[in-house]
């Protein structure tokens, strides 16, 4: 790892990686449909799964007939991917340096990964690379606050509470870009087409049994939000937690609480 920020998300998803399935993948998962529909996903053709995690898109892809093969840089998270899918091949392996011949696959897909890396870019310009010409690359990231009920409740309650100077390793923009053009003209700058670009906003219902549910699996289970609460005095954690339990409310259910979740589904052909 050679870089701060790359170590501290392999550092941490090592750590939370057994968690992820009981915590974040009842979320995760809904956006699967829309991101393999977003490449047209069909039988027999080659499909990579960047950042695959314990390994559901390609499942899914599988599922579809297609012939996907995973890749992730957590040892953790390709074990889980292996005991869970062992008819799938899973391998190690880095986003931004991918361990596969040029023009290999017939579809690239990442499922909420750009986010965790030091150079997203770097990493679309990977998935030009490994696709044959005229092939479609897509992937997941979460919408900005203003469109996404969910990170809002919990981004409110942290700059409501939170001592937000904390020392963590600088990463990417947590939303990525601030617009579709912004998302157009970083496929350019990675070779696509950027006028073949696809840009949804897409938005699910995150059903949790509790209120306390979202800040456990915040501090518990996932990563970089966890490292800025991991820095919080228990008095602040106590604030967080309150304010998160009550904004959590308004989405109560019969069955807990169905909170809205926004992510843009952004798709673009290689030359």
């Amino acid at each position: 790892m050679k870089d701060a920020f790359t170590k501290f998300e392999h550092e941490g998803w090592e750590r939370v990686a057994a968690k992820y399935d009981s915590t974040w993948s009842t979320s995760t998962r809904q956006f699967i449909r829309p991101l393999l529909d977003a490449v047209n996903v069909s039988a027999h053709r080659s499909l990579l799964d960047v950042g695959c995690g314990p390994g559901y898109v390609s499942a899914a892809a599988a599922e579809w007939g297609a012939k996907p093969i995973g890749v992730d840089f957590s040892t953790e998270m390709i074990g889980i991917a292996r005991k869970m899918f062992p008819g799938i091949e899973f391998r190690e392996g880095d986003a931004q340096n991918l361990p596969f011949d040029d023009a290999r696959f017939d579809h690239v897909v990442a499922n909420f990964a750009l986010l965790h890396l030091t150079d997203p870019e770097r990493a679309m310009a990977e998935a030009n690379r490994v696709l044959k010409p005229g092939c479609r690359f897509a992937f997941t990231t979460w919408a900005k606050v203003s469109e996404n009920p969910f990170v809002k409740l919990v981004d409110d309650a942290i700059q409501a509470h939170a001592n937000v100077d904390v020392d963590l390793p600088p990463g990417p923009p947590y939303y990525l870009y601030e617009s579709a053009e912004e998302f157009r003209k970083a496929f350019v700058r990675a070779g696509f087409d950027g006028a073949s670009m696809s840009f949804k906003l897409h938005t699910i219902r995150w059903q949790v049994p509790t209120a306390r549910f979202i800040f456990d699996a915040e501090l518990k289970a996932g990563v970089r939000t966890a490292g800025a609460l991991a820095r919080q005095t228990p008095e602040v954690l106590q604030k967080i937690q309150s304010a998160i339990e009550e904004s959590v409310q308004q989405y109560a259910t019969r069955d807990g609480f169905a909170i809205p979740k926004a992510a843009y589904v952004v798709a673009t052909r290689k030359k």
